[in-house]
């Protein structure tokens, strides 16, 4: 079970994958490369040069003064249009120097055609406003898209008079609906990129969460296993009465364990701390270590139930591996807002893999990780008297009251074959 899956840190996440999203985009930028998913290019523009075409009719029908000149500015707007466009749709070459002089004096052969001829040639002011807002997309382009449109209807209205107002208006709305499709293009994508990083990142969350789960469920199973067949082995040559019982356990627990890895690849299990405390006994049992419960306070819900049976599982089985103890005390003492579970033994050993401060194993280290999740928190040391103490703390989360439960001791015969040394 995941008890990560909060709706803060969904929406963290979704932050997360943003950023890293607009983190890939910049890169993208530096290096020359393209956001994931299809993209606008300069070839989705070239048809609206086909304004143009009224004008390019004139030059052959004797129509239009100089038609030489006229020629040469058509030829020169055509390609100042075809080049500012194909770098408006790279990152890189949309901010060079060379692209924005290229825009500056294509406005200037737009101003000098539509002055001097007017006309049909006024409509490369709304192809000029494409240009511009193509190139000029951000901040700034309202202001921009205004102004163009200003000297568009001041040209066109010299030209034409009040009836080349149109003029304007079209070369506004050119500029800021295409700076406008082509902003949502590029939102478009790194909201793509954003998903596949969010989907990119659970499944490593997933798979960080199953692999703690079989870490912490074959590690305790196992090491109960262990010490069992080491306690049948032994006992077989004097009490087979005994040494059979220890092989039923034995098989219980495979048993037990199999059904609990099945849970576990689906994503269902949960635990129950009872369970988890009755199996913590008889694991200290068959390894001749005196175990001492006590339970007290309200009920917990699954999740917290859970967890603490996590740090059981863990806490024991280092216990009984790597400790040496005689005896093992396991609390649990909960209030309405809080729980505390200490696992307490009297040996000298350590959890087997090193660790930060405050953390234990490679088993620990992953129940740290998971209290914190929860608002809990979870300690791993030498206790000052000697011994080892883990103490996990998790809220309540119930109101609920019930009587304290009585005190469990139980201190098992100690016979040869089961004060014999542990497995490691």
């Amino acid at each position: 079970m995941t008890w990560s899956h909060t709706v803060p840190r969904r929406e963290n996440a979704g932050w997360s994958a943003l950023r890293q999203a607009r983190a890939r985009r910049r890169s993208c930028k530096e290096h020359g490369r393209r956001l994931p998913g299809p993209s606008l290019t300069g070839f989705s523009l070239l048809p609206w040069l086909l304004l143009g075409m009224g004008s390019f009719s004139n030059l052959f029908q004797d129509s239009t003064a100089n038609p030489w000149i006229g020629a040469l500015g058509l030829l020169t707007f055509n390609s100042l249009y075809v080049y500012v466009v194909f770098r408006a749709f790279s990152p890189k070459t949309r901010v060079a120097v060379s692209t924005r002089a290229a825009l500056a004096l294509m406005g200037a052969v737009t101003c000098g055609l539509a002055i001097g001829y007017g006309g049909t040639w006024l409509l490369f002011f709304p192809l000029f406003g494409l240009a511009t807002g193509a190139l000029l997309r951000g901040p700034g382009l309202g202001r921009t898209g205004t102004a163009l449109a200003v000297l568009a209807g001041a040209v066109a209205a010299a030209r034409e008079g009040w009836g080349g107002l149109d003029i304007a208006y079209a070369t506004w709305i050119s500029t800021m609906v295409t700076a406008a499709i082509l902003s949502l293009s590029e939102a478009v994508r790194e909201l793509r990129a954003a998903r596949e990083e969010l989907a990119r990142r659970a499944v490593e969350e997933e798979r960080m969460r199953f692999s703690r789960d079989l870490h912490d469920l074959l590690g305790h199973t196992l090491s109960v296993i262990v010490v069992k067949s080491e306690a049948a082995r032994r006992l077989a040559a004097r009490d087979m009465d005994a040494a059979l019982a220890q092989v039923t356990d034995i098989e219980s627990v495979g048993r037990q364990a199999l059904t609990e890895i099945r849970e576990a690849v689906t994503g269902y299990r949960e635990g129950s701390l009872a369970t988890e405390l009755d199996r913590a006994r008889s694991a200290l049992t068959a390894a001749g270590v005196e175990s001492v419960v006590r339970r007290s306070g309200p009920p917990l819900v699954p999740q917290t139930e859970a967890l603490l049976g996590w740090v059981v599982r863990e806490a024991v089985t280092n216990a009984v591996r790597h400790s040496g103890a005689t005896r093992c005390e396991i609390t649990v003492d909960g209030t309405a807002e809080r729980v505390r579970l200490t696992v307490a033994d009297n040996g000298t050993g350590r959890p087997s893999v090193p660790s930060p401060v405050g953390v234990g194993g490679t088993g620990l280290k992953g129940l740290t990780e998971r209290l914190a999740t929860a608002g809990g928190s979870l300690h791993a040391a030498p206790s000052p008297r000697g011994g080892f103490t883990v103490t996990a703390e998790l809220p309540t989360e119930t109101g609920l009251r019930t009587a304290p439960e009585p005190t469990v001791p139980t201190a098992p015969s100690r016979s040869p074959a089961t004060t014999a040394p542990r497995a490691d």
